[in-house]
């Protein structure tokens, strides 16, 4: 008869078909117990957004049955507990995961992207926020209908001081930060990098994030000040790059892999924003292959994105059936699926060299 041990010691074997390791080495498995002839396994996955999780389970099956002809039964039972490196530990946040996405260049729809990329992350099952570090042009809170001011709260710290915390704003689930909350829509922000640096310190250090497994930070295009600093405070999980699929947008997006490569932050991927019949297609793949990063994948030029990003309701592309909607919760599980890679095959973060 088959015991628990023997299963274990099969499964332990198993190749997982997404991160290409055994189970053992992936940690994934965590119990296996044999009552008679039924078997239960208990898998962990490292993240919800796992693709397929119903062909994994049926392949973990197959597998027992093959060497263990004795069990009748196998039951697979599957959860998912979000793995990350810590991100914000060193600036006081409880988050696992920053998740940096930027561009060469405006009008790509970045911010578009970084909050159906939040609402993505959401929808598949995981606690997530979002920071609008775009300071000079901050339009998320336009994009998700969020309005007023976040709230300040005062917090008892484990010396004994009273401190004060910014609560963000939180629309349909996800926790927002945003300069936008802060000046008026038409006014402008004309700040030299000193004050930029200390508004990301505020926005990081000062903000009652709670317990996060993914904050999505929305870059300003380009590779300046903000860039730098949020690289320097924070241990990114990594960073999406969001390009049209013209080559002058492209052109830039290089530049924009160039700065976080330089900066030991892992490049998860590109995705190509607007792709359809007007701006083309394929060029952000092309351009992903050329420079040895992942294609996350494309995003449809669909009036539905438009409207609803005018509307102020983003996440309606998540939560309604639309054009874009399989298209971003795909890219969303990429993303997630990268980072797990990346911490299954580098536990440890890289040394950041200060510039």
């Amino acid at each position: 008869m088959s015991t628990a041990a023997d299963v274990e010691s099969t499964l332990g074997a198993f190749v997982d078909p997404q991160f290409e390791i055994p189970l053992s080495r992936a940690k994934m498995l965590k119990g296996v117990t044999v009552e008679g002839a039924k078997a239960t396994v208990k898998i962990e996955l490292p993240t919800p957004a796992y693709p397929n999780q119903e062909q994994l389970k049926e392949s973990l099956q197959s597998a027992v049955r093959e060497k263990h002809t004795d069990l009748e039964q196998v039951d697979v039972e599957i959860t998912s507990v979000v793995r990350g490196k810590d991100s914000g530990a060193k600036v006081g946040l409880k988050v696992k995961n920053v998740i940096a996405v930027g561009s060469g260049k405006g009008g790509v729809g970045k911010s578009t992207v970084a909050a159906c990329l939040a609402y993505g992350l959401k929808h598949l099952g995981a606690s997530v926020g979002l920071m609008d570090a775009d300071v000079y042009g901050p339009s998320v809170p336009h994009l998700l209908g969020a309005t007023g001011q976040p709230a300040m709260r005062q917090i008892q710290a484990p010396d004994g001081r009273t401190i004060e915390r910014i609560v963000p704003i939180e629309v349909d689930g996800i926790k927002l930060m945003s300069m936008g909350f802060m000046v008026g829509e038409d006014q402008a922000i004309v700040w030299r990098g000193p004050m930029l640096h200390k508004a990301l310190s505020q926005f990081l250090q000062q903000t009652e994030w709670g317990e996060l497994d993914y904050l999505v930070v929305d870059m300003p295009p380009g590779t300046g000040d903000v860039a730098l600093t949020l690289s320097q405070m924070v241990q990114l999980a990594g960073a999406v790059i969001v390009c049209t699929p013209q080559k002058i947008a492209l052109l830039d997006a290089g530049k924009a892999i160039s700065m976080f490569q330089t900066v030991k932050i892992p490049i998860l991927g590109m995705v190509e924003n607007m792709t359809g019949d007007i701006f083309g297609r394929g060029g952000a793949k092309t351009k992903a292959e050329e420079m040895g990063v992942s294609f996350l994948g494309e995003i449809p030029s669909t009036s539905d994105v438009r409207i609803k990003g005018d509307e102020g309701k983003i996440s309606a592309l998540v939560a309604e059936e639309n054009p874009a909607r399989e298209a971003i919760l795909e890219i969303s599980s990429n993303v997630a699926m990268r980072i797990a890679k990346e911490i299954m095959k580098n536990p440890t973060m890289p040394t950041l060299e200060i510039l």
